[in-house]
């Protein structure tokens, strides 16, 4: 006998990096050699003084519930680096929530913001689980797609066309994931004036802020005229300060908008890891040598991969301006979708990769590679990758 659940539960997919570090840890527990580009996770092992201080508390016995909203020195750190980095001025006790993960900050604000049937923004290529999280909330994503023609801007014009009288919101990465691309303040200006316009809520993603490379600069949405007081921001700990296993992270907005997103962090985890917290004043307040040290590794390795991936024919690769990913364009290699080359890749090389199509509309003919590994690891892939589509490309067989 079987048992329904629920229709909300039935209309979403699996995450697809996640269905991708399964199968690779699959293989990899049966002995299969498999080089991971799929995940966005760093190597890195989180600084050795945010780990100290986190050790610290618990041996103190500070393993107990915080505030809701989180404790209050991380609050205030929060609201301290907002200010000075970002230029975003926003009172501490009232307009921030430290949560457990961005992601679990942005599930949450998704929830408070949109009621069933409500439309949402969302240009795409965009991170997977934009969409199910909408669909998750009962609301309706609507896909923006953006195109290589334009550099993947985000343009007024393509946001007027996707605007319905049910449209209650826009979500923005920045920067980008998968494509590692940067809004511009053009850009910026122009999601502002359609938000304003419509009068919308602007949701923006920042996870991968301090993850960016050359002379690009990152630009906070709500620190331009007239956003803050409609902008909600999403931002954590994971890329920028390798903290991946700790969950933790933080929602800023309005306090209208804040109070009542704190009523569903009340109500499903409560609260942030107390120690893990203090791992996060730590973060924020303590060296910064490692992360410096970390962006310039990652530098290195993203001129390895665009160079070697240009390097093999068929595929084309533009520089990101941030993140952690190279979003490569397979076109040329001629062999099915995106899905089923990123699975001929895996069976036939055994690299792992993420097919562009699971980032929505716009992403069909690319591939995700996360260079978050290291650069022997990247010069492994890269071989393998170009002695395949060689084999392939002449009739020959892989070896």
């Amino acid at each position: 006998m079987s048992v329904n659940l629920s229709s909300r539960v039935y209309s979403i997919q699996r995450s697809a990096t996640y269905e991708i570090l399964d199968r690779v840890r699959f293989l990899k527990s049966e002995g299969n050699d498999i080089l991971d580009f799929g995940g966005g996770e760093p190597n890195f092992s989180t600084p050795e003084n945010i780990c100290n201080k986190a050790i610290e508390y618990i041996l103190d016995g500070d393993t107990h519930y915080t505030p809701s909203r989180g404790k209050k020195e991380l609050l205030d750190s929060i609201s301290k680096k907002l200010f000075e980095e970002n230029q975003v001025q926003v009172n501490p006790d009232k307009e921030v929530i430290v949560t457990p993960s961005a992601k679990h900050a942005l599930f949450i604000t998704l929830m408070a913001a949109l009621d069933s049937d409500d439309e949402i923004i969302i240009p795409t290529p965009s991170w997977v689980s934009y969409q199910e999280m909408a669909r998750m909330v009962g609301a309706v994503p609507v896909s923006l797609p953006l195109s290589q023609s334009n550099k993947f801007k985000i343009t007024l014009d393509g946001l007027e066309e996707k605007y319905s009288e049910k449209t209650k919101a826009i979500l923005i990465n920045n920067p980008n994931n998968p494509m590692g691309k940067m809004l511009t303040e053009k850009e910026i200006d122009d999601i502002i004036s359609f938000s304003v316009d419509k009068n919308i809520i602007l949701i923006v993603d920042e996870i991968y802020e301090k993850v960016i490379y050359d002379d690009h600069q990152h630009f906070s949405v709500a620190a331009f005229p007239g956003a803050i007081e409609r902008t909600i921001t999403i931002n954590g700990f994971s890329k920028a300060y390798a903290m991946t296993g700790w969950r933790l992270g933080y929602v800023v907005g309005p306090e209208a908008m804040i109070s009542e997103i704190l009523k569903i962090q009340q109500h499903t985890v409560g609260c942030a890891g107390s120690f893990v917290q203090q791992a996060g004043i730590e973060a924020l307040n303590g060296d910064q040598t490692k992360i410096h040290e970390m962006l310039e590794e990652y530098q290195a390795r993203r001129k390895l991969i665009v160079e070697g991936l240009n390097e093999i024919p068929g595929i084309k690769c533009d520089y990101p301006d941030g993140a952690l990913y190279v979003f490569a364009n397979i076109e040329g290699v001629q062999i099915g979708n995106s899905a089923e080359f990123s699975h001929w890749l895996l069976n036939t090389a055994g690299v792992a990769v993420t097919p562009g199509i699971a980032f929505g509309e716009g992403g069909e003919g690319y591939v995700r590679l996360s260079f978050a590994t290291s650069r022997d690891v990247i010069s492994q892939a890269l071989e393998r990758i170009r002695l395949a589509i060689e084999a392939l490309q002449s009739g020959g067989v892989y070896s």
